[in-house]
C-alpha cells in the first residue's frame, strides 16, 4: 500500500506527521522530542504509533498525557488531541507564559493509538480487540452484557481478546509510556479523548470495574473537580465515575491506576467522553455512515468541538503546573468524604 493510500484512509496521520516534520523541529527553545513507540500492521504495512513530548526535560517534572484514537470509530478524539498539539506549536513561538510553564511540566501526546482501527473504520484494533477491554482486569461486580467486555468471539464488539494472548501492541504501548512517566514524575495526569455516549460531555475517572470501591486518590480528584467548577462555572461537563453508567472488564486506566498505586506512584487518569448523541439528533443522516454515531461529520460541528475543549485542556495544563497546591493539599481528606457522599454513599459505613 502506498503512503498516499494510507493518508487517504487516515488523514489524521498525514496531519500529525506534518506537525512532526515541520512544527516540532522549529521549537528549539523548548524541550521536545518525537519517537515512534511501536508499530501496528495494516495489511502488512506498518503504521507508526507516535509519542510527542513537549516541555521539561527533567524526568522528575509533573506530566500530562493527551491520548486519542483508542477506538478507531471515534476520530474526533484524535482530532481534538492533534488540534491541541498544533495550537501549542504555534503559540510556543511567541507565548512567553506558555514557554515558562513548559519549562516546569512535560506534555506527552499519543494522538493516534489505534491507527489500524481508524484506517479500517473499526472500533477495535486490526485484530478485532477492543483496546479498552484488553487489560488483565476483571470486575468482581456484574457488568453490562457484552458491552462490559467478553471473550466470546472477535466478531462481536467489545471483545477482550484471549486471556492467554496477553495485551495487544497498542494497549501495551500506552501502558509502557504511562508507567515510564510515573516512575519519576511527582504527578501524572492523563486525558483520554473518546466519543459516543449521551448528549453531554462527561469527564469519567476510574474505577470502571467497580461501583462500590472508590480509588484511593478520590479526594484529590474531587479537589480537582472543585477547582475546575469554581474557575469555570459555566462549562457543561459532567464530572463523575464511569460506573455511574456501566461497569466493565479490562479497562486500561483501571489497570494503570492499580499498578501505580501499588508502587506508591501518582497517576490521575480522566476520560473525556464527548456526547455524540446530540450530533446525531441534529443530523440523523449521520447514522447512515459507520462513524456517524461517534463523529460530528459536519465541518462547523467539528470546529465547535475543537473550540469547546480548549478551556479544559488549558485548565489541566495549569493544574499540572500547580499540582502542589491541590494534589498535596491537607484538604483532600475532607474532599474524600465529600466525594464518597456524592458518588459512593454505600461506602460511608466502612469509613466512619
Amino acid at each position: 500500500m502506498s503512503k498516499e493510500g494510507i493518508y487517504w484512509r487516515l488523514p489524521e496521520l498525514r496531519r500529525l506527521e506534518n506537525i512532526i516534520d515541520h512544527s516540532i523541529p522549529a521549537l528549539k527553545h523548548i524541550g521536545n522530542s518525537t519517537e515512534v513507540t511501536n508499530y501496528a500492521e495494516l495489511d502488512n504495512f506498518p503504521l507508526p504509533i507516535y509519542k510527542i513530548s513537549l516541555g521539561a526535560i527533567e524526568s522528575y517534572s509533573p506530566c500530562l498525557f493527551f491520548v486519542g484514537g483508542v477506538h478507531g470509530l471515534e476520530r474526533i478524539g484524535s482530532q481534538v488531541v492533534i488540534s491541541l498539539l498544533e495550537s501549542l506549536c504555534h503559540r510556543l513561538h511567541w507565548d512567553e507564559a506558555l514557554q515558562q510553564k513548559l519549562r516546569r511540566i512535560k506534555l506527552i501526546f499519543i494522538p493516534l493509538l489505534n491507527p489500524v482501527g481508524m484506517a479500517k473504520r473499526y472500533r477495535s484494533n486490526g485484530n478485532h480487540v477492543d483496546l479498552m477491554r484488553n487489560a488483565p482486569v476483571d470486575s468482581k461486580e456484574s457488568t453490562a452484557w457484552l458491552v462490559g467486555g467478553h471473550r466470546i468471539s472477535k466478531f462481536i464488539p467489545w471483545y477482550r481478546g484471549k486471556a492467554a494472548d496477553g495485551m495487544e501492541v497498542e494497549s501495551q504501548t500506552l501502558i509502557n509510556e504511562v508507567l515510564l512517566a510515573t516512575q519519576t514524575s511527582p504527578l501524572t495526569l492523563a486525558l483520554d479523548c473518546h466519543s459516543g455516549f449521551g448528549t453531554r460531555d462527561r469527564l469519567w475517572f476510574p474505577y470502571a470495574k467497580s461501583k462500590l470501591t472508590p480509588i484511593a486518590q478520590i479526594g484529590a480528584l474531587y479537589h480537582l473537580r472543585t477547582l475546575f467548577l469554581n474557575a469555570f462555572p459555566y462549562q457543561n461537563y459532567v464530572f463523575e465515575p464511569q460506573t455511574k453508567h456501566y461497569t466493565c472488564h479490562g479497562d486500561l486506566w483501571d489497570y494503570l491506576y492499580d499498578i501505580t498505586e501499588s508502587r506508591q506512584q501518582h497517576l490521575l487518569p480522566i476520560t473525556l467522553e464527548m456526547g455524540s448523541w446530540r450530533w446525531v439528533r441534529k443530523n440523523p443522516l449521520q447514522l447512515l455512515d459507520r462513524i456517524g454515531p461517534f463523529h460530528p461529520v459536519k465541518p462547523h460541528r467539528i470546529q465547535r468541538v475543537m473550540r469547546t475543549h480548549l478551556t479544559l485542556n488549558e485548565f489541566l495544563m495549569n493544574a499540572t503546573y500547580s499540582y502542589q497546591h491541590w494534589y498535596l493539599s491537607e484538604q483532600n481528606d475532607a474532599f474524600s468524604q465529600q466525594a464518597k457522599s456524592l458518588w459512593y454513599p454505600h461506602d460511608l459505613t466502612k469509613t466512619t
